[in-house]
């Protein structure tokens, strides 16, 4: 009972996001798909510990999903037309599982689908977060800065508009794919960073998003060979993962600085320096290759022995030149002090809008560590407190806040 359990468990961790699309793909309707599948999966867990997991729990799931979603639409008296686009759905389903074929994957197409210029930009990422990688409406809130309440009535909206507005649920055009684009990356590249942003011990959900992240970037390098921004997010993907061993010891948070090099994965570097390098032969500058390229040159610095403070401050100034955002005004200011110029790091951090960083956890953090090179202990003490406050991860609240004990001690004549 219990290892059917588990089995359920993992099919919806590992396949909700691939069934999800394929049924959005063909009820157009992802609401209703949503629905079906919560259904499906309510059912398994049900079912399952009596009868025993099937031996293709996807399959099953799919079969079970199609059938609520059929269900559905004739109760609720779905157009004529409508019902025998499904149960051609469905047997197009059966037929593939009897041929034994692999399932097929369409959350590339529904990202795409998401980013539809008729959707609210806003909302976008959002709504490629939910319904293709799986987070709910409170991770996506908190990472947004609004309320789960606020979040869910603003996917709710978003997913009746797909509906209402009959967006199209084929493939866009080479011009459509190229114009949606960037928020099918952003969305990619938030699912990665929520894997990051894990609670300590929660290893097993990490692996998942940033494994699901780092396919579908890898998918977008296949299907747009020519768009160096993908290259450039894969790059910058596969380097932050190849570190993933050495960021804890015990648990504890270990900076980049105090990474023991030995536990990086120097294969994984080497394929996001090959995919660094096609994306800057395509001559297309974009942020995620300049991202990559400072990943690369942190890289370099540990593994050659290198000082590259300088080359990583010209590429936060080119960084902040084409996509000014306050994560990147935060990356230039350490990267200044990293190069010993932690006055002009401080006064950078001063320019920044205080109701843009007054919650943001990176800012404060960076200003208490400039401000400790200043030896102006007193005011990083407190923005170490503040970093502290803000920090989701336990291993980084333990790390913030030691460093702020050194520091007090130290204000206080105890060190």
């Amino acid at each position: 009972m219990s290892d059917a359990r588990a089995i359920a468990k993992e099919a919806a961790r590992a396949s909700y996001g691939r069934l999800l699309a394929w049924l959005s793909s063909r009820s157009r309707d992802v609401a209703a798909a949503e629905d079906a599948l919560g259904d499906a999966f309510r059912a398994a867990l049900e079912t399952w510990p009596e009868t025993g997991a099937p031996a293709s729990p996807e399959a099953w799931l799919l079969t079970a999903a199609r059938r609520k979603l059929i269900d559905g639409a004739r109760r609720r008296n779905t157009r004529v037309l409508s019902t025998p686009a499904l149960t051609l759905a469905a047997e197009e389903a059966e037929a593939a599982m009897r041929d034994d074929k692999p399932f097929p994957d369409e959350r590339l197409k529904l990202l795409f689908i998401c980013a539809h210029p008729a959707i609210d930009a806003a909302i976008r990422t959002p709504l490629m977060l939910q319904t293709v990688l799986g987070l709910d409406a409170a991770r996506i809130a908190s990472a947004f800065l609004v309320s789960p309440r606020a979040m869910s009535a603003r996917l709710v909206r978003a997913k009746r508009k797909i509906k209402v507005a009959a967006i199209p649920f084929d493939t866009p055009g080479e011009q459509d794919l190229a114009s949606r684009l960037p928020a099918v990356l952003e969305a990619i590249y938030a699912a990665f960073g929520a894997g990051w942003d894990h609670e300590a011990g929660a290893e097993a959900d990490h692996h998942d998003l940033t494994g699901e992240a780092l396919y579908l970037a890898s998918l977008l390098t296949q299907l747009l060979p020519d768009e160096a921004e993908c290259w450039g997010l894969f790059s910058l993907m596969l380097h932050a993962e190849a570190r993933k061993e050495a960021r804890r010891k015990n648990g504890a948070y270990i900076p980049l600085s105090d990474h023991d090099i030995s536990r990086w994965n120097t294969k994984m570097i080497a394929h996001g320096e090959a995919a660094l390098a096609h994306a800057w032969r395509l001559k297309q500058r974009g942020p995620y290759q300049i991202e990559a390229a400072i990943q690369s040159a942190h890289a370099a610095a540990r593994l050659h022995d290198r000082d590259v403070s300088n080359d990583i401050v010209m590429l936060y100034q080119q960084l902040v030149e084409i996509a000014p955002t306050i994560g990147a005004y935060v990356g230039y200011a350490g990267a200044l002090a990293a190069a010993a110029r932690a006055e002009e790091g401080l006064r950078l951090l001063d320019t920044l809008e205080a109701v843009r960083v007054e919650n943001y956890q990176a800012y404060w953090a960076v200003r208490a560590h400039i401000l400790g090179q200043l030896t102006r202990k007193q005011e990083a003490v407190s923005a170490y407190e503040r970093a502290t406050g803000l920090a989701q991860d336990e291993a980084t609240r333990k790390f913030l806040m030691q460093k702020k004990s050194v520091l007090g001690a130290q204000h206080t004549g105890k060190l």
